[in-house]
């Protein structure tokens, strides 16, 4: 009997252990905003993908293609690092656009668990998004969707990568875009 309660003890324990050491979660980030402007003038604002110069984030943006899927766009932020995003879909009678982020230079370097590990510009992995506009009677509802992993693909992610760093700095690049869209698409 003692065998066997210890056997089961050590199962638990075994598998607790397990479910404790699991790697990184995909992340949501939806943000949404009312702009009390035609849907037609917000669109205008951000309907060429190549151009960014709405989010106060991006400096300066180069692009390779048009509204077709497939562009590419490369981001430089105001601290100098760059982010690089292909189109996936775009739909101009929708007036929505999706896309991915392909590559981003780091922003430091850290020590973490004895190795040296980059830490991107955006502390995320496999990151894509959508932005879509919705007429609502004059006024316009714009809903930006993010799914994400945390930039640590590992177990154990040091602070600058891990889940709550990821969903902040996402939800900070979502607000502070949207809200610099009201305010451009409202005076």
């Amino acid at each position: 009997m003692k065998k066997i309660v210890l056997l089961v003890s050590a199962l638990l324990f075994f598998f607790t252990s397990l479910a404790n050491a699991h790697g990184p979660v995909r992340q949501k980030a939806e943000e949404k905003i009312t702009i009390n402007a035609p849907a037609a003038k917000v669109w205008d604002i951000i309907k060429n993908y190549g151009d960014m110069s709405w989010h106060p984030s991006i400096m300066s943006t180069t692009v390779k293609g048009d509204n077709t899927k497939g562009a590419v766009r490369v981001l430089t932020l105001k601290d100098g690092s760059t982010i690089t995003e292909e189109l996936k879909k775009y739909e101009e009678a929708k007036m929505s656009y999706a896309y991915k982020i392909t590559d981003m230079s780091s922003s430091k370097t850290i020590t973490h668990a004895g190795a040296e590990e980059k830490v991107p510009a955006l502390p995320v992995n496999d990151y894509a998004a959508s932005i879509e506009l919705a007429d609502k009677g004059g006024n316009t509802e714009v809903i930006w969707k993010a799914g994400y992993y945390r930039a640590y693909m590992n177990n154990n992610p040091p602070e600058e990568m891990n889940e709550e760093t990821a969903n902040a700095a996402v939800k900070a690049v979502l607000e502070t875009g949207l809200i610099n869209l009201k305010k451009l698409a409202e005076k």
